[in-house]
């Protein structure tokens, strides 16, 4: 008993998973014999042709169309309105300016949309197609006992072919995971399994090269990239009304400043000394699970906030002034040796042309918290 269960626990259950992929492939087969998983097999290699001249058909569109729709969309002067507007607006503008704006999601979007239309179309060809041909009438019912061994030999063995192929497509979106998470635990676990090695250096790595291995890495860094643009302009969207209060008073802490940094540091300093943060709305999220949704303006009007407060009332005030500003939102540390959901902003610098990190909720604990050494070490974005 002990040695099966060391037995057990010795084996990798990807292994397991992937030959239970192929025995199953090869029982079905057996149970259809040959012309039963003929069929299935056709239909199967019918599936995957259409998938795949779909997926490179609608990403060779969406190449093609990303630059020309981007630039309709931009031709339309599409401006977010500095009121309050509905939920509904602001989820368009939201999805509008972001698909002029990131090219990356623009191409995702037509890719999506070109894929789906594009397969939709194709298997409707080719049902028509094999309709006419006499392929798909329906066969009489199969008489009793006419699956022989060897219909069953052949049908499994074409199983076989089948459940092989559904075992390498497994083996290929594993292989994509190991790339984009090459240091996750389950990393190790996958590669530690002999039929994912051998399907891996085999077939996968010689039909892609570096694509999966160096580009796609780099690639989703890109899509990592451009999320955090997205999230960060929903609160552009909610928060494009500037109140004359607001614009006013961010005119008078910044008007002895000289450079854009000056202006960004003077609207850090007296946000985090005039904003008091509210742990009455803390403990009644926490132990209510009630969020008392505020505006910048609501927070301005009462000095009270949580950090996405700060961080929104900053953005507003920077944005009067003519500061390019993004609310970040994400993990900060919490001094305990834990993290807990956090939110921040960054701003853009002219004068050195690059973006600052800095945390107006913060300054009430201690320290420097407009671009300080280590910054990441204590903050670390939603991705």
């Amino acid at each position: 008993m002990n040695e099966a269960l060391q037995l057990l626990s010795s084996l990798n259950l990807l292994t397991v998973l992937l030959v239970a992929i192929i025995a199953i492939s090869v029982v079905q087969g057996a149970a259809r014999g040959t012309t039963g998983s003929a069929k299935h097999l056709f239909l199967l290699l019918q599936e995957g042709a259409v998938t795949i001249l779909s997926l490179v058909l609608a990403w060779k569109l969406a190449v093609a169309l990303s630059p020309a729709f981007g630039d309709w969309l931009t031709s339309r002067n599409i401006v977010i309105p500095n009121e309050k507007i509905s939920w509904l607006r602001q989820m368009y503008y939201t999805i509008v300016t972001a698909l002029r704006d990131f090219s990356l999601m623009r191409s995702g979007v037509l890719l999506l949309v070109g894929y789906a239309v594009l397969k939709t179309v194709l298997h409707a060809v080719i049902d028509t197609i094999l309709y006419r041909a006499g392929k798909y009438a329906d066969p009489s019912p199969r008489p009793e006992g006419r699956i022989t061994w060897t219909s069953s030999v052949f049908g499994g063995a074409i199983g076989a072919i089948t459940g092989a192929g559904r075992a390498l497509m497994a083996v290929a979106v594993l292989f994509m995971y190991t790339a984009l998470f090459p240091h996750a635990t389950f990393t190790g676990y996958i590669q530690q399994s002999s039929l994912y090695q051998k399907g891996a250096k085999e077939v996968i790595e010689p039909f892609t090269g570096d694509l999966i291995t160096k580009q796609l890495p780099v690639f989703t860094k890109a899509v990592e990239h451009e999320f955090q643009n997205i999230l960060q302009r929903k609160y552009e969207v909610i928060d494009a009304r500037i109140p004359d209060d607001i614009a006013l008073a961010a005119k008078e802490v910044t008007a002895k400043s000289k450079s854009d940094e000056e202006k960004a540091k003077a609207l850090y300093q007296w946000i985090g000394t005039r904003v008091q943060y509210d742990w009455d709305k803390v403990n009644l999220y926490e132990q209510k699970r009630v969020w008392k949704e505020q505006s910048p303006e609501d927070t301005f009007a009462t000095r009270k906030g949580v950090c996405i407060d700060y961080s929104r009332l900053y953005a507003v005030m920077a944005r009067s002034v003519g500061l390019d500003v993004k609310v970040v939102t994400g993990l900060g540390y919490d001094g305990k040796g834990g993290y807990g959901p956090h939110a921040w902003n960054e701003v853009y610098v002219a004068d050195r042309a690059e973006w600052l990190p800095l945390d107006s909720t913060w300054v009430s604990s201690g320290g420097n918290w407009f671009n300080p050494p280590n910054f990441d070490a204590t903050h670390i974005r939603d991705a």
